[in-house]
């Protein structure tokens, strides 16, 4: 799991990825030549992020008769989210309940 999560970050660190990633978030299921346009790289480029996307399960393919399409899989940022943000949530968002409280008790006297 640990090594999942390291291709997961590996694959977050470059933008140009995360500007595909973007991509398939507005619009699920994209063909390569879609994915390129209006994108300052070459096909090959994209090509080897989308391998790199597709290796650490951000990306999935699917083949439609001779088109190769392209979908974001959210769930290992799903994992991302609850292992190193939901965790450090849960204290502030206990400490903002509590300073509520608290608040909340001072304007009754």
């Amino acid at each position: 799991m640990a090594d999942d999560m390291g291709k997961v970050f590996k694959a977050l660190a470059d933008h140009g990825r995360r500007v595909l990633l973007d991509r398939l978030h507005e619009d699920n299921g994209q063909t390569l030549g879609r994915l390129c346009e209006h994108l300052a790289m070459s096909r090959q480029a994209v090509t080897k992020h989308l391998d790199i996307l597709e290796e650490a399960g951000l990306v999935v393919t699917l083949r439609r008769g001779r088109e190769k399409l392209h979908y974001l899989n959210s769930a290992p940022l799903h994992e991302i989210s609850q292992r190193w943000i939901a965790k450090y949530e849960r204290g502030r968002l206990r400490a903002l309940a509590e300073l509520k409280t608290r608040l909340e008790g001072d304007t009754s006297e």
